[in-house]
């Protein structure tokens, strides 16, 4: 998890949240295909947590280099977020709401 800007008009409060940017990680790698899947669109997702609530969500991206501009160099001393029950409950909250969808296109 690394700490990121975030973009203008995001919507989101704080001056930085943050995500997983290993472009390995299968949630990043399987958001290509679903998205695809789902909307027809190339485009995919990175875990992102607000560290003001803990709450977790995914992170749209149009490309494996999207964002990562904005990635804040100076997390060496910084613990990374620990997965709180608020992150735990988003990130189920993402997959309930994914396989809900899945059910209504068979």
């Amino acid at each position: 998890m690394r700490r990121f800007t975030l973009p203008d008009a995001s919507g989101w409060q704080g001056a930085y949240h943050w995500a997983c940017f290993n472009d390995e990680c299968s949630y990043f790698r399987r958001g290509w295909v679903w998205m695809f899947d789902t909307y027809g669109v190339k485009a995919s997702y990175r875990y992102r947590i607000d560290p003001a609530t803990g709450a977790a969500s995914p992170l749209a991206v149009w490309s494996r280099d999207a964002i990562k501009d904005r990635i804040i160099e100076d997390d060496a001393a910084l613990p990374t977020p620990a997965a709180t029950p608020q992150a735990r409950s988003g990130e189920r909250s993402v997959i309930r709401e994914k396989a809900r969808r899945r059910k209504g296109r068979q």
